[in-house]
């Protein structure tokens, strides 16, 4: 049977077609895929090369997404540069893991903003096939250090525990973020 031949046609915004709550699920679907597609090149990269290469291509790819992705959502968002931790704090709500993952933050004083990540879907899946957790701290030094410059470049990280580490009952990974008024001027000194 010979199909019929039609004019090329324009397909409709089917995103236009959703409502709020199709497109909230739509949302977390698409993370689902991308953190799909994050592991599948890892584990290729990893089958080729190895494990380190792989963790070493993964850290290559979070230093330039990580300040893409976070200038995207200061965009998105309105976010001026030099929003300190409070615009910080914000931002990382948006991140897509933020769809998938539980994650919190914590004020232990104004210059301080503590993030968990209380649950890991990678290593959520990981101990549900009896792996061990995947090592991703110095992957997770680079991402967040960048993410978190490119909000405020007076801003430091600082790893509080992510694996290889124990598990920490209160979360998989945490992160201290510090702003201290005294760095900004010690590097605004240092650029002249």
């Amino acid at each position: 049977m010979e199909k019929p031949v039609r004019a090329e046609e324009v397909l409709a915004d089917p995103w236009e077609q959703m409502d709020a709550a199709q497109l909230r699920g739509f949302l977390r679907t698409a993370a689902k895929l991308w953190l799909a597609h994050d592991g599948l090149w890892f584990q290729a990269v990893e089958k080729r090369r190895g494990m380190q290469e792989a963790i070493d291509a993964d850290r290559d790819a979070w230093e330039r997404f990580s300040p893409l992705e976070a200038r995207r959502i200061m965009k998105h968002l309105g976010l001026g540069p030099g929003g300190g931790l409070p615009a910080l704090e914000q931002a990382l709500r948006y991140r897509l893991y933020g769809h998938l993952n539980k994650q919190a933050t914590e004020w232990p004083a104004p210059d301080r903003l503590v993030f968990r990540m209380k649950s890991c879907r990678v290593q959520d899946a990981r101990e549900r096939k009896g792996l061990p957790d995947f090592p991703c701290q110095s992957v997770g030094i680079v991402e967040y250090e960048r993410f978190a410059e490119t909000i405020d470049p007076c801003i430091r990280t600082r790893c509080i525990s992510c694996p290889p580490d124990p598990r920490d009952k209160r979360h998989v990974c945490a992160w201290e973020f510090t702003l201290k008024e005294e760095d900004c001027r010690d590097r605004a000194r240092a650029a002249d």
